[in-house]
Order: structure tokens, then sequence, then C-alpha cells
């Protein structure tokens, strides 16, 4: 199809999902409450203004669904450390973002505005913690959205999400290097004493893990040997895109771990089944002495609704 027509039936096709999902909901709260005798059987028969009433109640949910979503919220954490990140600066100032998923709905317009949101906040780096695509890179090169990510004014580095794999990751991959992305796969990038550390997505069952790449690190000598007692000099952040197993990151003597992949369900109530599904499916999170971010990430899959969820970007100060 061409763009414009692909645009209107993603939108149509993927925001129905969750407009059905509404209504099977609602429908389900008007059926029971007419059998315990609460809703009268009348409003649910050939009643035009149970239908105008259902009507109104669905445009101002997803009304104010799309609203919300288009309002950025900005997370703020603060680290404080006995390791010197920096020798020129007290302070290391970083924007962590996730699952932006660029496409056929977060067109470049949209992004433009992400990337000039992000610039405003001066930082010295900015992590992406995958999905960085949606399901397919077309509408990306046809756009040319890689030139919006040479607008960023820090370095970006990132990591693969599920949709990299999904889009068709040697061309997800051709799109980062376009782009100006470093990416870290099963990978680690040095930065002074700051420790990048990137892992492939789960989607990819051979990849390596964490305690593999950090004994390559440590062999390569990007990092201190932390055997026998001996603390490390780095501050360790690990991008890993599905927080699965979060007790690796402790274990592996990580200081900062920054998953997404959730969204926090995107939608209420599919939030609680996120939360049933995962140790921790948004929020901060400590495990001994690693700390934990789980986004709900800036962009979104399918419709561009949040209801009872945010979108957000998360800015990390390190001192």
């Amino acid at each position: 199809m061409p763009l414009f027509a692909a645009t209107a039936v993603y939108e149509v096709g993927f925001s129905f999902i969750f407009i059905l999902l509404y209504l099977v909901m609602l429908f389900l709260v008007l059926d029971v409450g007419c059998l315990v005798h609460i809703v009268p059987k009348a409003w649910l028969f050939d009643n035009g203004y149970t239908s105008i009433g259902i009507f109104a109640f669905m445009l101002l949910i997803f009304g104010y669904g799309s609203i919300h979503y288009n309002n950025k919220v900005r997370e703020q954490i603060d680290i404080k450390t006995d390791k010197a990140i920096s020798l020129e600066k007290k302070s290391t100032k970083i924007v962590l973002l996730n699952d932006l998923h660029l496409g056929y709905h977060n067109r470049r317009s949209d992004f433009r505005k992400w990337v000039d949101m992000i610039n405003a906040e001066q930082p010295d780096l900015i992590l992406i913690a995958g999905d960085i695509i949606d399901n397919s890179v077309r509408p990306l090169m046809e756009e040319n959205v890689a030139e919006e990510f040479h607008r960023f004014k820090a370095p970006i580095y990132a990591c693969l999400g599920n949709h990299e794999y999904y889009s068709n990751q040697p061309k997800a991959r051709r799109f980062y290097r376009e782009a100006g992305i470093t990416l870290l796969q099963d990978s680690v990038a040095k930065i002074g004493n700051l420790c990048i550390i990137g892992r492939d997505d789960r989607t990819n069952m051979q990849r390596k893990s964490l305690a593999m790449i950090m004994e390559e690190a440590r062999k390569k000598g990007y990092i201190s040997d932390l055997r026998h007692g001996k603390s490390s000099d780095e501050f360790f952040i690990l991008l890993d895109h599905q927080p699965y197993h979060l007790e690796e990151a402790e274990q592996n003597g990580i200081d900062f771990q920054f998953s997404g992949h959730t969204h926090h369900g995107q939608v209420w109530p599919v939030s609680w089944v996120t939360d049933a599904l995962y140790e921790k499916a948004y929020g901060s999170l400590q495990k001994g002495n690693t700390q934990y971010y789980i986004s709900s990430g800036l962009g979104i899959w399918g419709g561009k609704f949040r209801i009872g969820t945010q979108s957000e970007y998360v800015v990390l100060t390190i001192e």
C-alpha cells in the first residue's frame, strides 16, 4: 500500500483492538447489571438513548486516552555513588528511552517533537532500551527518520528489542547505523568510568548470559576484576529490553538496570495482566545494591491511547 493508506489501515485496525476490549467490558457490566436487576431490561433492547450513551462514553474515554498519550511525562531518578563517573563534572545526566515504536503510527512528525523535548534536557548521553522500530522498517526508510536521530545533541547507545526482530533484524541493524546509534548487542561500551552493557533481546534464544558478557569485557580490560573480593571503580548500567530474571543484574554487580517492553499494559485493566506476569512490570525496584527502573515507554504499539498508564521518558542523574 502507499504509506498514507498503510497508516490509515494500521491506525483503524489496531485502535479497534482496544475499542473492542472496552465495548466487551461495558456490555458485560450492563448484562450482569441486568441479571441482578440493577440495570433495567428496557435499557438493553431497542433503546436509542442507551446506544447514544455508549457512543458518548466510548468517545469520551478514548478521546481522553489519546490526549493522555500525547502528554509525555518526565520521570526523574537521582543516584548518588562513591564512584567517579566523570573527571570533568560532579554529575552525569542521562535520558533513558524505550519502546518508541516508530513506524506507521508514530511518524517522523511525532518523533521530531520528542527529539526537541529530549534536547531541551541537555543530556550527556541518551540510552534506548529497545523497540525503536515498530512492525516494519519501511516507513522509517521512506520518511528518512534516521535524519531526525542526527539532531540529538548527545551520543546514543541502544540495545535491541523484540520488535527489531519482528521488523527484520538485519534491516533494523542497518537503520541503527544510518541513524548514528551505537548498537550494544551482548556488548559493552565504556565512557570514562561509566560502563553501558547492552543485552541482545531474549527473542534470540542464543544470546549470551550477562555473566558471559561481563567476563568478556573483563578480559578485554573494559572493566575491573570483581573477583576475590575486589570492588569495581566502574558504574554499570544495563540495558535489557524485557524485564525477566532481574536477579541476574544483582548477581553480576550491576548498579542500575533499565528495561521496558511491558508498556505497563498501555490501557487498564491490561496493566493488571502485566503486573501478574512480571516481577516488576512498571516503576522502580531495589534488589541488594542494584537499582532498577521498568519504564512504560515513550511511544506505543497499536492504538495511540493511554488509559491508566503514561507515556514517559526518564532523566537519570548520577552524582
